[in-house]
């Protein structure tokens, strides 16, 4: 930036020189002289241009820019590269003071009829839910057109909050004792996932939330289906979890794809390719 500004400077200092130097009584007429003050002023331009070009190709490339929770829907995926990308330096923005009481927040579909806004769950170790009581799904989200590869669905009624960490939970999103199942065919809390996206990547998250509260730990944890524009189907889904002594501290983006397939995020539709190539990468640290 120190070598940007003190090209810019020689290039006015030289402008002025060059100025200074016009000899406006030579010119014929105030028309002449208009036009060699434009053609100065243009000369100058260049130079800056010129010499902002030099600077930029000589940088280093610092490749993208890091995600951020406002930049997500815009984001593509690549064949072959990782499924799951850090926010904010892998660093929730949750507030851990803000844990008060044992609740969910599930935020209303929108006028598209899907979960574009994040659920929040204040969880504790109550929460947990084994997979004794799940009952056969029966919400059909925005974006929902089932397709079969070799046999087996590649699309799941992906929970925003996992029904492993919402035992006691009601629809409203209060705790209920006398309620035994985690939350299931809330369409609040559902959205058009893929098997590899929810079953290979978004566990890994959900099992480091379990256990921090099999630890006793309370935890914050927040998940948002990010949609582009009016698409149907989810680009991807933002997840995020901090504990109230910030043991657990984690804030991902997964992106919602499927070895084998293109979708067509627009209206949720998918077609095959075999050169989609989606790696079963390690999740980041999930710890400060």
């Amino acid at each position: 930036m120190k070598k940007f500004i003190a090209v810019v400077a020689i290039v006015f200092v030289l402008a002025g020189f060059g100025l200074g130097k016009f000899n406006f009584e030579g010119a014929s007429t105030a028309s002449n002289a208009s036009d060699s003050v434009k053609n100065m002023v243009g000369n100058v331009t260049n130079g800056i241009q010129q010499a902002v070009s030099g600077i930029n190709s000589a940088l280093p490339d610092r490749g993208p820019s890091p995600a951020t929770s406002s930049n997500l829907a815009s984001l593509s995926y690549r064949s072959g590269s990782s499924v799951v990308i850090t926010v904010n330096n892998n660093q929730s923005t949750l507030n851990p003071a803000d844990w008060k009481g044992n609740k969910v927040i599930y935020s209303n579909l929108d006028s598209l009829n899907r979960t574009s806004q994040p659920n929040t769950g204040y969880l504790e170790e109550r929460n947990l839910a084994g997979d004794t009581l799940r009952v056969r799904q029966i919400v059909k989200p925005s974006g929902w057109h089932q397709k079969f590869s070799n046999g087996e669905a590649i699309l799941n009624r992906g929970h925003l909050i996992a029904y492993s960490l919402s035992k006691g939970i009601a629809y409203t999103g209060q705790y209920n004792p006398d309620l035994q199942s985690g939350d299931q065919n809330n369409p609040k809390n559902l959205f058009t996932q893929t098997a590899f996206s929810n079953q290979e990547i978004q566990t890994i998250y959900e099992s480091k939330v379990r256990e921090a509260l099999k630890q006793g730990k309370k935890v914050i944890y927040q998940a948002q289906a990010i949609f582009n524009g009016n698409d149907l189907m989810a680009k991807g889904v933002q997840l995020q979890a901090v504990s109230t002594d910030r043991s657990l501290n984690f804030n991902v983006f997964i992106f919602n794809v499927q070895p084998g397939f293109q979708f067509n995020y627009a209206n949720g539709t998918s077609r095959v390719d075999r050169s989609m190539t989606v790696p079963k990468a390690d999740a980041p640290h999930a710890n400060n």
